[in-house]
């Protein structure tokens, strides 16, 4: 067994928590499709459900910790302790519509962080249908279950699979985003779209997938997803190549030397 704080304990209980649940639901789901009505509400259900679950969870281990939660919106906790940023259901159109890829994703974020600046410092990304449990402590490496993660050694963008969302009805904007396709798409090996970004990521610091792109994410899509690229060993950046992800919505992962020929396309394709 790797030996993590007890923060990722209850990250790793939190997640275990909500997964039997989620797991029954999605079986549900399966079986709605047929009905009339649509299984919409009962997603939205399932979403609900397992957050409370997680946060109640949380709040019996950090009673006085805030939390930033996808339906829940913010929770004010003690300012001068961490919050948890929660994401009970990522990917829930691949739920909806009965594909087995979907994750539960939480991250914990210090308010003293280097610099007096806000830092994610533990995270974990769960995906209930396989049992993968992703996790990560700042400076002490990404993990799957007991196995240390690195991102992939390929240097070369003709060895590349690349991810990436794809915007779609109310959410992004189709013309930029094609921008960037076109840039990158006749430079690489391949382009996949999963439809869970908190996955993406984690694949990313699994070696999985080379690299990742994505506009208009939230915090409580990228915050754990972030911070296991990082450990394991992975850069992410905005789309110029700065630390501004969260504040401008937008979010490059890869190794070091993918990184660079990734970061100057999108730069150039976004002129």
């Amino acid at each position: 067994m790797v030996a993590h704080s007890g923060l990722i304990t209850v990250l790793q209980r939190a997640v275990r928590k909500a997964a039997p649940r989620l797991r029954r639901d999605f079986g549900e789901v399966e079986q709605l499709q047929v009905s009339r009505k649509g299984p919409g509400d009962f997603v939205t259900m399932a979403d609900k459900r397992a957050e409370q679950t997680i946060v109640e969870e949380l709040r019996n281990a950090r009673p006085d910790w805030g939390m930033l939660l996808e339906e829940g919106g913010k929770v004010e906790g003690d300012p001068d302790k961490p919050r948890w940023i929660v994401d009970p259901l990522d990917g829930t159109t691949n739920f909806l519509h009965g594909i087995p890829h979907f994750s539960i994703s939480i991250a914990v974020e210090d308010p003293r962080g280097a610099g007096g600046k806000p830092e994610i410092t533990h995270g974990i990304i769960y995906q209930p249908l396989t049992d993968e449990s992703f996790w990560a402590e700042k400076g002490r490496g990404a993990w799957l279950h007991d196995r240390r993660l690195r991102v992939s050694a390929r240097r070369f963008l003709d060895e590349a699979v690349i991810g990436t969302g794809i915007p779609h009805i109310g959410r992004g904007d189709f013309a930029r985003w094609s921008r960037i396709y076109g840039a990158i798409a006749p430079e690489v090996a391949g382009i996949r779209r999963f439809g869970s970004a908190a996955l993406d990521f984690a694949w990313v610091a699994a070696g999985r997938m080379d690299g990742f792109w994505e506009d208009d994410l939230d915090p409580w899509d990228s915050a754990a997803g972030i911070l296991l690229v990082r450990e394991a060993g992975g850069f992410v950046s905005d789309y110029r190549g700065q630390d501004r992800m969260m504040e401008k919505r937008e979010y490059l992962a890869a190794n070091g030397e993918l990184h660079s020929k990734l970061h100057k396309l999108l730069a150039g394709s976004l002129r």
